[in-house]
């Protein structure tokens, strides 16, 4: 296998893995498009380079939302090139999001952001959200492990509702970190909580809270 046809199977794993994960977090996603062959994705996302086919991550680009309200929308981008810098966080993404007016993102690359990107990043969280992935992250979907439970993130009512009924402080739950994978996946914000359906040996579920921090 040349490695070209390894980026392809890559990118269409990671791709998969990455509309199961908006569908997760609550956005709308058609079920073609989960249901996605390989074949099916070559021919809508790749283009010939030297009689080999190579990925159009330009055309990778998700846009999906939650309702009807922008203010629920995300996009998904797959910036070309090994190595994402400043430029493209500021002019490639940002832009796109403040001129669009869209909140949040994923910046999915194929290695590490270097620091001054990173750095970027963080100071536009103040007023975006840009989370990014690595493709490594993205190639398996950890949801999908049969020892993982499912999780469940609160809105701001049914959070306020939980610490009514609990009589308690978001701050005396159990903690979850937002760099935890799982609460990455689930694209978990300081302040959230989330609800963990578990299940024991009976396989009667039962649900515990964490407060992510």
């Amino acid at each position: 296998m040349s490695d070209l046809d390894d980026e392809i199977t890559r990118l269409f794993k990671v791709r998969r893995t990455v509309l199961q994960m908006l569908r997760d977090r609550g956005y709308t996603i058609e079920e073609s498009d989960l249901n996605l062959k390989r074949e099916e994705f070559v021919q809508r996302f790749c283009k010939p380079m030297n009689n080999m086919n190579k990925v159009n991550k330009e055309a990778l680009f998700v846009a999906a939302n939650k309702g009807p309200n922008p203010a629920d929308k995300i996009y998904v981008f797959y910036p070309e090139g090994p190595k994402v810098g400043v430029p493209v966080i500021k002019k490639e993404v940002a832009i796109k999001m403040r001129d669009d007016k869209v909140p949040r993102g994923i910046v999915v690359v194929p290695m590490p952001i270097t620091g001054p990107a990173r750095m970027a990043i963080s100071e536009l969280n103040k007023i975006l959200t840009i989370e990014v992935f690595e493709e490594a992250e993205l190639v398996t979907n950890i949801t999908e492990h049969k020892l993982i439970n499912k999780y469940y993130v609160l809105d701001d009512q049914a959070k306020k509702e939980l610490l009514k009924t609990y009589t308690v402080q978001d701050t005396q739950l159990p903690r979850i970190l937002v760099s935890d994978p799982l609460a990455r996946y689930y694209g978990l914000k300081r302040g959230q909580i989330v609800k963990i359906r578990r299940s024991d040996v009976t396989s009667l579920d039962y649900y515990t809270y964490r407060f992510a921090v």
